[in-house]
């Protein structure tokens, strides 16, 4: 069987094979249903297992408290950013750390409904790192202290977990949740657009502290109150029931996985890890690439990188689609390349890349 190219898209992203071959072969007629998944009514039997056994894989992978609720709602990372303070602010105020692109926005959204603060911002140092903790302004009577763990534009990531001051912890992780182990119980809501690590785009996932429930303020749309959500099991409305179908497989695939002796979630992160030091390895040991991330905030997920001759751009994607590794262009905000190397992205799909990168300096350096 032909191998099928190599998908470094950002998001929506890559899929594992193995899960996209099984909802192929459940698509008629899920589990002798008589019905596809898309066909299901969401509150009949048949769908309620395939949500609660999507939540419970999802609570034992990622060790989520009993005191937390697991919502699928919609929207998207950016309908969060207003969903976040309607939620969680009281119309008060809110803190905001910015670190690249996607935390700039979510502060901008927020101001719409709160008082906003930049704790601190890496804007005029063009999103290359983040500014040492204790250097942040961090207001003791904020609702909530907001992160973005993993900026997919920019190639930050947060390696370890930011000091609220008592401050509840709210972390936007869409582009690297369930690429690593962590603590749940630092934080006091966290969430996530499916469409990197967890499955197809039209989901997202927030998990949340059940004592922050409940504080929506008034105009709040009753579809996006936390609070209703949590109460109807994900149900007030139809929720996305083929991306939740989906999302449940990725959630099994990722319980199968073995690396290095490990399993789960421990042997996804090993193997993320191996991927992105084989990858950077190879861009810091050249001169002809460029990358303008501090190596201690590079992020394992999303490795922006640039030639250092901006006319070669158009030559080295057109010649890197011809070798079936597909979707490295960079953002349009910042330009160069970008290889997003999820979960879904094998070894040998890295590996691939690395002898591009090779091939491709040899013949223009």
């Amino acid at each position: 069987m032909m191998r099928r190219p190599y998908n470094f898209s950002a998001g929506p992203a890559a899929i594992p094979e193995e899960v996209l071959r099984q909802a192929a072969d459940e698509m008629l007629d899920w589990r002798g249903s008589g019905m596809s998944v898309m066909e299901m009514s969401h509150r009949g039997p048949q769908f309620e297992s395939i949500i609660a056994q999507a939540e419970a894989d999802l609570r034992e992978l990622l060790g989520v408290p009993d005191d937390y609720a697991v919502l699928f709602m919609q929207g998207g990372a950016l309908a969060e950013n207003a969903i976040v303070p309607l939620n969680l602010s009281h119309g008060e105020k809110a803190d905001y750390v910015v670190t690249g692109s996607w935390s700039q926005k979510s502060q901008l959204e927020a101001r719409k409904f709160c008082d906003v603060h930049l704790s601190a911002n890496t804007r005029e140092q063009g999103y290359g790192g983040i500014p040492d903790p204790s250097t942040w302004s961090i207001r003791r009577d904020a609702r909530y202290l907001h992160v973005c763990t993993n900026e997919t534009i920019d190639g930050v990531e947060f390696h370890f977990v930011p000091d609220g001051q008592g401050v509840p912890l709210v972390a936007d992780m869409s582009s690297h949740i369930l690429s690593r182990q962590i603590d749940v119980s630092r934080y006091g809501c966290i969430y996530a657009g499916a469409q990197k690590n967890i499955g197809p785009a039209g989901l997202t996932l927030v998990i949340v502290r059940r004592d922050l429930l409940g504080h929506a303020v008034a105009s709040c749309p009753t579809a996006f109150d936390y609070a209703q959500v949590a109460a109807s099991h994900s149900m007030y409305n139809t929720p996305p029931t083929y991306a939740i179908y989906i999302a449940g497989l990725v959630l099994q695939w990722i319980k199968r996985q073995q690396y290095d002796g490990l399993t789960g979630l421990a042997a996804v992160e090993a193997r993320n890890v191996a991927k992105a030091r084989l990858l950077y390895d190879t861009l810091d040991a050249s001169t002809f690439y460029q990358t303008r991330v501090a190596p201690d905030c590079r992020s394992r997920m999303n490795v922006p990188f640039h030639l250092r001759d901006a006319e070669l751009n158009a030559g080295f994607l057109h010649g890197a689609e011809q070798a079936g590794l597909l979707q490295l262009k960079g953002h349009k905000t910042v330009g160069g390349m970008r290889a997003s190397i999820y979960n879904a992205m094998p070894l040998d799909g890295v590996q691939a890349l690395v002898a591009y990168l090779r091939e491709f300096e040899s013949r223009h350096a």
